[in-house]
């Protein structure tokens, strides 16, 4: 097959535009839909500070190679929860971002690492004796987004970027209309504004497939980690992709005309604006916007007894 641009080999085909693009073509074009993405939402402005959440994974790392490529000031933000794994997993991720860094020595990393912040690791938190022996997931989303949050404050960072793609999104919504959570549906955008004490978090990679970035990563040459979380198996987000996949592989584009229509019809205000009702004061411990009286959720999980 040709590419669709200039006759060359095409390396990549995507169904839903029906486009095939040679390798030189399809990193151009990544580039400027993500840009384009950039635009369409309001996501970020060209004097911002920018600090991106990196994982050592496909999505961040070449979501942070473009944004470079597009001319921001991007910083990285990695949170080591010192996962092992049998192989390292977190030690493994932190040296991808290292190797990716070495190529771009005018940016900066922040490096929080759980054990020596806090002195616990994820997998110690969870197993603490209150929380006996469930997956940690929901505990690491629960620290990913207070520490992303913190430091971003700290720093003085105007936005917060994470690399969350279309079929991530596509399957958070799915679950979340499945189960009717009509708060978590409200709050789902490619753009989360500022509030008092919370910085603003926006996601340029919501309209870019995960088979794209992973095309992008490759092409590019960018050394990422391949395994999989050692949490993530069994994961009900895994199934919901899976029955997305499905859907796609018998009609293109179902993923992207899904998560499209929703924000039309959020733009179009079929969701109320539940979070603007949520009264929000500041965590008796360390001072981060919370709901709940006294202490913050990620606060209260350093009080809980060991095992």
């Amino acid at each position: 097959m040709k590419c669709n641009k200039c006759a060359q080999r095409a390396v990549f085909t995507m169904r839903h535009y029906k486009l095939s693009l040679c390798e030189t073509h399809y990193m151009e074009w990544f580039v400027s839909h993500t840009g384009q993405t950039i635009q369409k939402y309001h996501l970020l402005r060209p004097d911002e500070r920018v600090l991106i959440a990196v994982s050592g994974g496909k999505d961040s790392l070449s979501l942070w190679d473009v944004l470079i490529r597009l001319g921001y000031a991007v910083d990285g933000l990695y949170i080591d929860l010192g996962i092992d794994g049998g192989f390292g997993y977190s030690a493994l991720s932190h040296q991808k971002i290292d190797a990716f860094m070495a190529g771009h020595p005018e940016t900066r990393l922040h490096v929080v690492d759980l054990a020596a912040e806090y002195g616990a690791t994820l997998p110690q938190i969870a197993g603490r004796k209150r929380r006996g022996r469930e997956k940690p997931c929901a505990l690491c989303g629960l620290i990913k987004r207070h520490e992303m949050n913190r430091i971003a404050q700290a720093f003085g960072y105007d936005v917060l970027v994470t690399g969350h793609n279309l079929d991530d999104e596509a399957a958070v919504l799915f679950s979340n209309v499945l189960h009717w959570h009509t708060g978590y549906i409200a709050r789902q955008a490619p753009v989360l504004e500022e509030r008092t004490g919370l910085a603003r978090k926006v996601k340029p990679l919501c309209r870019a497939y995960e088979r794209e970035v992973a095309a992008y990563a490759l092409i590019r040459g960018i050394d990422y980690i391949y395994e999989e979380c050692p949490y993530v198996e069994g994961s009900r987000t895994l199934m919901y992709k899976g029955m997305l996949d499905q859907l796609e592989e018998e009609a293109a584009g179902t993923k992207l005309q899904f998560y499209v229509t929703f924000l039309h019809a959020k733009k179009d205000g079929f969701f109320r604006d539940e979070e603007a009702l949520v009264e929000l004061h500041p965590c008796d411990t360390c001072g981060q916007p919370t709901i709940a009286p006294g202490s913050c959720a990620f606060c209260r999980i350093w009080k809980e007894p060991e095992r």
